[in-house]
């Protein structure tokens, strides 16, 4: 089965097979009018058992497929689980169930992602929208992807470019600051905002829906990589907002698994750096 990592496409497919089954497992445990039985983790943030099942059959699934890569899931880190990847060319990111707190308050706007990591780059990424049976994937430049899981339709996707009017700007539903993301803006003509939840953030970009996605505040490295890939299959990027401004990079041991603040942006907003 190591041979599918010279067949990104193929390989990608599978990826995307495995979302949504996984997607389907949390859709067990959704409930628009919310879910009641979330527990607490060590940092504070919300886990629930449609998290735990799903990043369980995905690492299952993942090494079924590439038994000699690790699989970095959330959960896992949580409890301590975490594999060793130094020195390590491949591992995968997994975030079963992203945006946890729209699941347990009933939104329909979470995710499934799964990121396929090389040298620290994300090269593969699926994300799922289980309730909408939105799908987006890519596997390389050129490559984005939206399936649409109820109809079993696939069109190629890209970013485009800035409307005159002004920009779309991507932003979370309950994270982030907004001071910040304010002072950001100031540079910019904004046409309007759009509150998202989980990766679809990311992937509003890649579809050609929005033109900017800030983000202050804590993220994980699974919570970024799938949507990265994606992103940068349909033309853009997503960069740190430190330092030298650089595309993100995914090294656990150096990171401590945490994101610094990034903006993601289309293809015609990196055009104007």
């Amino acid at each position: 089965m190591t041979k599918l990592l010279n067949h990104p496409k193929a390989l990608c497919h599978v990826v995307r097979r495995i979302a949504l089954e996984a997607g389907e497992i949390t859709l067990k445990y959704f409930d628009e009018s919310g879910f009641d039985g979330a527990q607490a983790k060590g940092d504070g943030s919300p886990v629930t058992i449609a998290d735990k099942e799903a990043e369980k059959y995905i690492t299952e699934k993942l090494i079924e497929t590439l038994p000699d890569i690790p699989v970095i899931g959330e959960e896992a880190v949580a409890e301590g689980r975490a594999p060793d990847v130094e020195g390590t060319d491949y591992f995968w990111l997994v975030d079963a169930l992203d945006g946890t707190k729209e699941f347990i308050s009933g939104g329909s706007e979470y995710t499934v992602n799964i990121a396929l990591i090389h040298n620290y780059e994300p090269i593969l990424g699926v994300v799922y929208a289980p309730v909408s049976g939105e799908l987006y994937a890519a596997h390389g430049k050129g490559t984005a992807i939206k399936y649409n899981d109820d109809t079993e339709t696939e069109k190629a996707i890209k970013t485009r470019d800035v409307p005159k009017e002004g920009l779309v700007v991507v932003s979370s539903k309950s994270h982030g600051s907004q001071d910040d993301l304010d002072t950001y803006l100031q540079e910019y003509k904004v046409q309007k905002i759009l509150k998202r939840g989980s990766s679809l953030k990311i992937c509003a970009i890649a579809a050609g829906k929005a033109d900017l996605y800030p983000r202050f505040g804590p993220t994980c490295l699974w919570d970024t990589a799938a949507g990265h890939a994606v992103l940068r299959g349909a033309g853009g990027d997503l960069l740190s907002l430190k330092d030298d401004g650089s595309s993100l990079t995914y090294d656990p041991q150096v990171l401590n698994f945490l994101n610094p603040d990034f903006v993601a942006k289309s293809k015609d907003m990196l055009c104007m750096l």
